[in-house]
């Protein structure tokens, strides 16, 4: 698909990326980075556009497709896409969070297929998140 994985920031946490537990993988909060690392900094409602936002919820796929990759191994193990929960750092009265979180959505249904690359989600809007990132999501993926 011509996609280039974002270089993984440096946790600043106390936790794994990515844990195996019998045939499902939950990969920790992955947040919005571009392809060099840097964050995607910004407000949804403020700072940033829904188009921009959408960018940075699929940078945020990339960056989850890259510590799969290397938990994995391989993205060929991962069967389906179980769960998603998208949180965007947006204003108060910002209402567009499943829009955003769109953006990482399609770019699995693209990779794995409209049945195995769309699972359950949530989208929901926080009043900040870490590092003023724009995106953050986490979840689930059968192997």
């Amino acid at each position: 698909m011509g996609l280039e994985m974002p270089i993984l920031p440096t946790s600043k946490g106390i936790y794994q990326r990515c844990l195996t537990v019998g045939n499902l993988v939950y990969f920790s909060g992955h947040v919005s980075v571009q392809t060099d690392g840097s964050f995607i900094t910004g407000k949804l409602g403020h700072d940033l556009s829904d188009e921009q936002g959408q960018d940075a919820a699929k940078q945020c796929g990339l960056a989850i497709l890259g510590a799969l990759k290397d938990h994995l191994g391989s993205l060929d193990k991962v069967k389906q896409v179980v769960k998603l929960l998208g949180m965007v750092n947006s204003t108060p009265d910002y209402t567009n969070h499943p829009v955003i979180i769109n953006g990482c959505s399609q770019l699995f249904a693209d990779l794995w297929g409209p049945m195995n690359g769309v699972g359950v989600r949530s989208a929901v809007g926080m009043g900040s998140l870490p590092g003023n990132v724009a995106v953050e999501i986490e979840g689930i993926v059968e192997i």
